[in-house]
């Protein structure tokens, strides 16, 4: 295994490990929502909408630390790309479309981390060793 893809395992391991950390925020106060992300609309944080971005937020955790385990699994890989692409999405358009969560430091964090993320999984496709079917399809095309 290429070193990018440790390096890419160990940054998946801690970006899992804060995620289980806003999740256990998420249910134990809803308030951390109002008051570090969702700062232009509090009103519309409560228990409910907390209870399910912690969901969210563990799910994608969970699929981020199997990826980390099991790195070389392109299905996995995908499905934690897809993590990130959707979390980019969510807070670029609650920041930009519907103007709930203003660019303070609680919205960059996530932002940041989403984007590096992504460049770095792209990245990492280069490290992927060629699958069997691959290889054949290259020797077909030479025949």
């Amino acid at each position: 295994m290429s070193r990018f893809l440790n390096v890419l395992r160990s940054w998946l391991v801690m970006v899992s490990v804060i995620a289980m950390g806003n999740t256990v925020q998420s249910f134990r106060e809803h308030s951390f929502l109002s008051e570090k992300l969702y700062t232009g609309a509090p009103e519309f944080v409560n228990g409910l909408q907390a209870r399910t971005f912690g969901i969210w937020t563990l799910l994608s955790s969970i699929i981020r630390c199997a990826c980390a385990i099991d790195i070389q699994n392109r299905t996995l890989y995908h499905i934690t790309l897809w993590t990130f692409v959707l979390a980019l999405g969510h807070f670029l358009s609650e920041a930009f479309v519907y103007k709930t969560a203003p660019l303070t430091i609680g919205v960059m964090a996530p932002l940041i981390v989403a984007s590096f993320s992504i460049i770095a999984m792209l990245i990492g496709f280069q490290c992927f060793p060629e699958t069997p079917e691959e290889v054949r399809a290259q020797q077909k095309k030479r025949n």
